[in-house]
């Protein structure tokens, strides 16, 4: 079992998008049954909440269902749990790579999402919509959709060495 891990700071908007995205993305290539996703925040404030709804209404309007996700708080076993660890943005890498250090684990150390994965946009990171309009959170998607197909590709050479 792979096992994958998105990270943004509250996990409402990206870090939930990219989960579910994702998880599409599996299910269309027959490899949910071997690949598990989550995702979580760097802070906690969110602990428990379902996605934005502008997240979730942006993602339904693409034919992905967040509406079932909880938001939840990284931890430090989540570096020896999952074998991606992927930061939606320098700032939550940051967190991150201190959370990594700190915990002196010798798992999965994070690495930024859209850098490591994205193939059609000049972005290395995908901004927070929060406080932003409808189009950002469709740009997030975008970004997102994106990234994962590269990760897709990365997974599936995983699992063919």
């Amino acid at each position: 079992m792979i096992r994958v891990l998105f990270v943004c700071l509250g996990n409402i908007c990206r870090s939930p998008t990219a989960h579910g995205v994702l998880l599409g993305r599996l299910e269309e290539e027959n490899l949910s049954q071997h690949v598990s996703v989550d995702s979580a925040g760097t802070a906690g404030w969110h602990v428990g909440k379902s996605p934005d709804p502008r997240s979730q209404n942006a993602a339904l309007a693409r034919g992905v269902d967040i509406s079932d996700q909880k938001a939840r708080q990284v931890s430090p076993d989540d570096f020896d749990t999952f074998d991606y660890v992927l930061a939606m943005d320098r700032s939550n890498l940051d967190d991150l790579n201190a959370l990594y250090a700190d915990c002196g684990s010798k798992g999965t150390e994070p690495k930024l999402f859209l850098r490591s994965y994205g193939r059609s946009y000049d972005e290395h990171e995908v901004p927070d919509p929060y406080y932003g309009g409808e189009a950002g959170f469709r740009h997030v998607l975008d970004l997102v959709e994106d990234a994962c197909d590269g990760l897709l590709a990365d997974i599936r050479a995983r699992m063919e060495a």
